[in-house]
């Protein structure tokens, strides 16, 4: 009873953990060129075949934990759990101990984990999965430990339904690779009154402090003090005090955690830099052409799109990219490329604002259809 119930539980997790990623598998793909980066792992060349890496770890996580919920090839789908959390973990403990990926994207944009707690997540699910093999080795046989020991009958239920189960997960994909994920767990979906979530922001920020790293010069003791410590003590900066910052070693930390939300970093400014944003999100109607990747998009499309936003002489128009001549026939503004690859997966994609209200959002292609 205990074990089959924790064997679910096991195999519940990584079902849903496979699931989230698998709706939005090209913002799971961007979660991994995040490990590929320099600052990380230094392997840009990985950086190509992340949406194929992505693709490998979502579909290895539904179909094992399928296998685990329904006891199909026992040993071999611990076996692989195992290896696969181990992975797991090198991963998140990697990016917890060194501060580098600051949300593994375990779940997708549906549960947001910090890197340790993602950490000790897999932990638990590691020890769990290493109990469960304890505690099935004496079930499965020495002579056939890899295969399974279901009847035939079992075995034909239990391909119907893992073919049910992968047709339904493979729709699920293709949806969100072609248009958009077919659920959106961002913050920007459609219905998102954007005006509204920054007067939250501004009403609970995110507070930061400073802490400086101060040694002494004749004795050489090292602090770590923080802004307000030392503007306000006046040993510290004072016209002949042995106190020096040290250049490099200041931290900023993180002392007051105010309403999260991703819609913080919508900011779009003109090539010169000027704030465009109050213009946008206050306008009746704003039509927005957006692009991550520009230079992967076909001059032709981008035609298309610029010619029937043209036909809209009601709405504010803007084309927002990374390079401020991608557009000809519309104004061009400027946003931080990961800023925008948060609001929508598409490249590129319309973002239509209603008094900044978000009431349409849509693959570029789809939109001058």
């Amino acid at each position: 009873m205990i074990k089959g119930l924790l064997r679910c539980v096991v195999a519940i997790i990584f079902i849903l953990s496979g699931f989230v990623k698998a709706v939005d598998l090209v913002g799971f793909s961007f979660k991994m060129e995040e490990y590929f980066e320099p600052s990380v792992f230094n392997m840009p060349f990985f950086v190509k075949f992340a949406l194929a890496f992505s693709i490998i770890v979502v579909v290895l996580e539904l179909w094992l934990g399928f296998m685990l919920l329904v006891k199909f090839k026992l040993k071999f789908t611990l076996s692989a759990l195992i290896a696969l959390c181990i992975f797991f973990g090198f991963l998140t403990f990697y990016s917890a101990y060194f501060n580098v990926v600051t949300d593994c994207g375990c779940f997708g944009d549906a549960i947001k984990f910090t890197p340790w707690q993602s950490f000790v997540k897999d932990i638990i699910l590691l020890i769990g999965l290493l109990i469960l093999f304890i505690l099935y080795r004496k079930e499965w046989s020495k002579k056939d430990s890899y295969s399974t020991s279901a009847k035939p009958k079992n075995n034909k239920f239990l391909s119907i339904a893992f073919g049910i189960f992968s047709g339904i997960m493979i729709f699920i994909m293709v949806q969100g690779l072609i248009n958009e994920p077919i659920i959106d767990f961002r913050d920007y979906k459609i219905g998102t009154d954007l005006v509204a979530e920054k007067a939250k922001i501004a009403k609970n920020p995110t507070e930061y402090k400073t802490y400086y790293s101060l040694k002494n010069s004749k004795t050489g003791e090292v602090l770590k003090v923080n802004q307000d410590d030392y503007i306000n003590k006046t040993e510290y900066w004072e016209e002949g005090s042995p106190w020096k910052i040290e250049e490099g070693k200041n931290e900023s930390k993180l002392v007051k955690q105010g309403y999260k939300s991703e819609i913080a970093k919508f900011k779009i400014e003109d090539p010169t830099g000027s704030d465009l944003t109050p213009e946008i999100l206050n306008a009746p109607k704003a039509i927005l052409v957006f692009s991550y990747y520009p230079k992967e998009v076909s001059p032709e499309l981008l035609q298309k799109v610029e010619a029937k936003v043209n036909t809209d002489k009601t709405a504010v128009v803007y084309g927002v990219s990374t390079i401020p001549t991608t557009f000809k026939t519309i104004k061009n503004a400027m946003m931080d490329g990961t800023a925008i690859k948060t609001i929508a997966r598409s490249n590129p994609f319309v973002l239509i604002l209603e008094k900044g209200k978000i009431v349409e959002k849509i693959p570029a292609k789809n939109y001058v259809d």
